[in-house]
């Protein structure tokens, strides 16, 4: 019989941040099923793509529900988002709601698809991705106001949950050397060069030591750690997180 705490959902799969987690995870022996817009280049060992947008609700609702109904996923990570970088004042109605709409509506919807095999199960594990940005940040209105939303909601499910054999908790990474992150910051700039400066471990991130805080929480023995974030930052939130 296969253990049905070994497979994971994980959100934005396939590309920087999320395609370390499905690595990392399916490294440890887990098995993935990858929900994202785009495939990846490969699929890992054990790695289940799944297309569908998440920012249509009615499309991923009906995915995740088909998901759901095998019973078999007790552990998700919601770590798809993106950023609409602008000013306050330019900052419009349109990009404010997609923003929303990808990086707290669907972890919403994640949740509540798969709570009901968790509930059953007496176990389950939820990890959301946020960002250091929740504690501010410039060009990020709509942003920082939903991955702060999304700490509040960790916090929420996890007092709501933790009876029910479920822990949520959320990673807040800090300036993560992803491909998408280096086509506007390149290593040799001297914007990279400043940023690197005010680290206090005096190097960038990568997406693997995201995806090993990810496992961390994930694990069968974390089960006595819930409504936390971590900061994955090399340091950045203990002192001059307004200069990234």
């Amino acid at each position: 019989m296969v253990n049905p705490r070994n497979k994971v959902l994980v959100t934005g799969g396939s590309g920087g941040i999320g395609r370390a987690i499905a690595k990392r995870l399916t490294d440890d022996g887990y098995r993935i099923v990858n929900v994202d817009l785009v495939a990846p280049k490969a699929l890992e060992p054990g790695e289940e793509f799944v297309n569908v947008d998440l920012m249509d609700w009615d499309a991923a609702e009906a995915t995740l529900q088909t998901i759901a109904t095998r019973g078999d996923v007790l552990r998700v990570v919601n770590n798809a988002g993106f950023i609409r970088p602008a000013l306050l004042q330019d900052t419009s109605v349109e990009d404010f709601e997609a923003v929303v709409q990808l990086n707290l509506r669907a972890p919403l919807l994640v949740a509540q698809s798969f709570l009901p095999a968790m509930r059953q199960a007496k176990f389950g594990r939820i990890v959301n991705i946020t960002s250091r940005s929740a504690l501010g940040k410039e060009l990020r209105t709509a942003y920082s106001a939903t991955k702060a939303g999304l700490l509040g909601m960790t916090r929420t499910w996890a007092l709501e949950e933790g009876a029910n054999g479920i822990t949520v908790n959320a990673i807040g990474p800090g300036p993560i050397a992803t491909d998408l992150f280096l086509s506007g910051n390149p290593p040799d700039s001297p914007k990279t060069k400043q940023i690197i400066d005010t680290l206090p471990v005096k190097r960038m991130g990568e997406p693997a030591d995201v995806a090993h805080a990810v496992a961390s929480f994930l694990d069968d023995r974390a089960g006595f750690i819930t409504g936390q974030i971590l900061y994955v930052c090399g340091g950045m939130t203990v002192g001059l997180s307004h200069t990234a």
